[in-house]
C-alpha cells in the first residue's frame, strides 16, 4: 500500500471487467477510497472482495446500468454517503457492438452510442455538482485508439464514432471545468488483454493483423491502462488537462 491517492474518493466504473478491476485494485493500493460499479453483480462483488481482502477501502453498486440516469445518481449518492465527496471519476465502463457500415444493425449502432458515449455523459452530469466542490478534482474518460486509427479486420464504425466523441467531449469538459479547478483527460487504449480480446487470439489471421499493428509487438495489459489512470487521478498530473494519453504500444506512431 502507498499514498499516491491517499484519501481521494474515486469512482471507477466497470469494476467487474479487466481494466476496471485492475484500476480498482491499483487505486486502493495507493490509498484511494474506491466506489465501484458494474452491470454484472457477480464480477463486481469479486472485485470488491479482492480489494477489501487486501485491506483496501471500497464500496460497490451492482446491477448498475450507466445508460440509466437514475443509476448514475445512485452511484454518486453511494460515494457521498460512504465517503463524503467525489474527487476522481474514472469513466472506464463501455460496451461496443461491431459491424461494417453496410451491415451493422440500427440496434447495434444505437446500443454502441448509448453504452460507449451516452453513459459517460450521464455519469459526468450526475457527478459534476460533487466534483466541482473538490479542489483539484479529476475526470478520466476512456476513449480508444479507434478514435485515432483503424484496424483492417475490426468492423468498428460505431465504436470509432463513439470513442471519437468521447475524445472531443473530454476536451470540452476540460474547458468547462477549468473555472472550478477541475481537470478532464482521456486515455486511448490500444489492443489490451481482456476477457473479450484474448479468445480472438485463437484466430491466426486476426492475431497477425491486430498485434502486427502494435510497435511493441504484443498486446497491452489492463494494469498498464490502470497505471495511466492512476497518474491522471493523482496530483502528479496537476498541470495536465484536455489531454489524451495513448496507451497503445506505438500503434498510432507508425
Amino acid at each position: 500500500m502507498s499514498d499516491r491517492l491517499k484519501d481521494k474518493v474515486c469512482i471507477v466504473t466497470g469494476t467487474g471487467g479487466s481494466m476496471g478491476r485492475a484500476a480498482a485494485l491499483m487505486f486502493a493500493r495507493q490509498g484511494a477510497k474506491v466506489v465501484g460499479c458494474d452491470i454484472n453483480r457477480e464480477a463486481a462483488e469479486q472485485t470488491l472482495d479482492q480489494v477489501t481482502s487486501m485491506g483496501g477501502e471500497m464500496v460497490s453498486l451492482s446491477n448498475c446500468d450507466l445508460t440509466d440516469m437514475a443509476h448514475c445518481k445512485q452511484l454518486v449518492e453511494l460515494a457521498v454517503s460512504s465517503y463524503g465527496r467525489v474527487d476522481v471519476l474514472f469513466n472506464n465502463a463501455a460496451m461496443a457492438y461491431f459491424g461494417w457500415v453496410d451491415q451493422i444493425s440500427d440496434d447495434d449502432w444505437h446500443r454502441t452510442i448509448d453504452q460507449e458515449l451516452n453513459l459517460v455523459f450521464n455519469l459526468v452530469r450526475a457527478a459534476w455538482p460533487e466534483l466541482i466542490k473538490s479542489p483539484g478534482a479529476s475526470i478520466i474518460n476512456t476513449a480508444s485508439v479507434s478514435a485515432w486509427s483503424t484496424y483492417r479486420l475490426l468492423p468498428g464504425i460505431a465504436h470509432s464514432a463513439a470513442k471519437g466523441a468521447v475524445l472531443s467531449m473530454t476536451r470540452q469538459l476540460a474547458m468547462e471545468g477549468r473555472v472550478h479547478g477541475l481537470r478532464a483527460n482521456s486515455i486511448s487504449p490500444g489492443l489490451i488483454e481482456t476477457k473479450q480480446t484474448l479468445p480472438l487470439l485463437e484466430d491466426p489471421e486476426w492475431a497477425e493483423a491486430m498485434v502486427g499493428k502494435v510497435m511493441l509487438g504484443r498486446m497491452g495489459k489492463p494494469e498498464e491502462v490502470a497505471a495511466t489512470a492512476l497518474f491522471l487521478a493523482s496530483d502528479e498530473s496537476s498541470f495536465i488537462t484536455g489531454a489524451d494519453i495513448r496507451v497503445d504500444g506505438g500503434t498510432t506512431a507508425w
